[in-house]
Parts: C-alpha cells; structure tokens; sequence
C-alpha cells in the first residue's frame, strides 16, 4: 500500500526529561488528536511519580490512552504493547481524530510505526530459571558474543529485557535483533523529535529527580512494596525504583548520595537512548525550549495537509 494511502500517525519521541509530554499535549489540542503513551512504565498502576507520569488535570486537556492498565507485578511485554497500541490508535482514526504517539521508549515506538514482527517464541520455564540464577555481568558478556546488536541497544539495567533477548538467541540459535525485521507499516509516520543542548538536557534531568523526590519518590516505592512488588521486581522497573530501592536496603550512606549517583545513572542511559534515536534518519528534530509548539506546528499541518 503507498504510504499516501495510510492512516497518518504522529510520533513525538525523545530523552528522559525533553518535554514530550508537553508538546504533544499542546499539538493535541491544536489537530483534534488524542494521546497513546509510548512508555514501557507508565503502563503500570502505582507508579506515577518515578515515571513522570502526565497528571489527571492533563489528562483532562486531551484523552490518554495506555496509562494504568496493568500492575506492576506482572511484566508487560512489548508485543503486549504492539498489540494494544495498535488497536488504540486504530480506534482514535475511526472516531476521526488524529492519533500521536508519544514516548521515550524505543522499543514500543519501533514496534509500531515499523511493525515489528515480534519473535515467536514461547517462555522457557527452565532455561529462564538458569539465566535468572546468573549475574546481569554475565548475561550482558554472552548476549554481546550471540547478538552484538541487541547487546549495544537494549537497557542494560533490565535483566529481564536481557534474559528474554538471551532466551530467544539460545532457542532459535539465531539472533535475538534478526527477528524483529519491519513489516508493511500500517500508518503514514511523521517522527518528530526534541533535541536539547546536552548540558542543558542533564540540568532538566537532574531538576526533575529533585522535584520528584520533593514530590514523594520515596514514599511511593516504600507503597509499592507494602502492596507486594519485591526489591527485584522493583530493579526491573527502571532507575528511580532501583536506586530508591538500594537506598531503602542500605546500600547508600544517605539519601543525598542516591540522588548524585541516580542522576548519573540518568545521564548515561540518556546518552544510549540519543543514541538509539540517532540512527533513525527518519526522525525530524526540533530545538527543545519555549518554541518548540511554535517549531512543530507547521511540521504537522503540512504532513496532515498533504496526506490528506
């Protein structure tokens, strides 16, 4: 099908703390759309402020779709995710508004506007529990040998993302990055991404962790440990909940040492998350900053207009 024919989609993507919430909430406004969070956290229920999840007075402003529809206690998967994005943006086009897409979340991002077929590969109970009894080192080590690819892009502070690339290397004996080729694409995409100066970006980063600490970070990780989530459980759901974690188990002299070492471990995953979208050609880049709306605007009528 020529891409003239498809259903439009826009993307809004970008780093941790680039402002995409923001600006696809104003650009929501201005084109009759509404809203699917591509974001592999925000997902859960419970966990509002580590994922800087946009509050119900924003919601208010535009329809959300794909926040709060599972607990954390129970992995959701990317094909899970496909799947449900898919049929939200499909049902957004047939009540004939204007679908975005917006996340910091590669993988959930690529799984839709390219998509992925997802690799057909059950759970192996028992090959699981061997890679779960060994250290996220030595995963990481074999992943690189099998699946150089997967091992330079996938978040390696997630030892379930990096057993399950494994699981799939080892069943099949091909690798794990080789069988999520693209599919025909079932929408038009306009990729539009926020770029800020990088010193500029990590001072927003460091800001917001400050903020969400003032905001109460610490007491909604002690709140989903009282509703059962474990510490490993809890290493699994990204860095604020890791960090508050150890902090929570001692592993830090005070809480002022878990923010500075949180903060760094924000700048680098940012710099592999710039990375990722870097080799993505596709991808429009606009200057983060009071005129971003002001940058996008036009971007976006001119891909609507001449789909249309």
């Amino acid at each position: 099908m020529r891409e003239g024919s498809l259903p439009r989609l826009i993307v809004i993507l970008g780093p941790t703390a680039s402002g995409k919430s923001a600006l696809g909430i104003a650009l929501a406004q201005r084109f009759n759309g509404e809203i699917v969070s591509a974001d592999s956290r925000q997902v859960y229920r419970g966990m509002n402020i580590g994922t800087a999840k946009v509050t119900p007075a924003e919601r208010a402003l535009v329809p959300h779709h794909l926040l709060d529809i599972t607990d954390p206690q129970h992995p959701y998967s990317v094909a899970q995710f496909q799947h449900a994005g898919i049929s939200a943006l499909n049902d957004i086009l047939l009540r004939g508004r204007v679908p975005f897409l917006i996340g910091g979340s590669p993988h959930y991002i690529q799984a839709v506007v390219d998509n992925l077929a997802m690799p057909q590969v059950p759970p192996q109970p028992d090959l699981r529990a061997a890679l779960e009894r060994r250290s996220l080192a030595d995963l990481l080590a074999q992943l690189a040998e099998l699946d150089p690819l997967s091992a330079a892009t996938i978040d390696r502070n997630n030892p379930r993302r990096v057993q399950r690339a494994l699981e799939v290397c080892l069943v099949t004996g091909k690798p794990f990055s080789e069988q999520r080729a693209a599919g025909q694409p079932l929408y038009a995409s306009l990729l539009l991404g926020i770029s800020w100066p990088r010193p500029e970006l990590y001072a927003r980063i460091d800001a917001r962790i400050d903020e969400r600490m003032q905001q109460g970070l610490v007491q909604e990780v002690e709140g989903l440990l009282d509703q059962g989530l474990t510490h490993e459980r809890l290493d699994a759901l990204g860095l604020e909940y890791r960090f508050v974690s150890r902090l929570l188990r001692g592993e830090f002299a005070d809480e002022a040492e878990m923010v500075q070492r949180l903060k760094y471990a924000t700048h680098d995953f940012v710099r592999r998350q710039l990375t990722w979208f870097r080799k993505d050609q596709r991808i429009q880049w606009i200057e983060g900053g009071d005129r971003m709306v002001e940058e996008a605007e036009p971007k976006v009528y001119s891909f609507l207009s001449v789909m249309s």
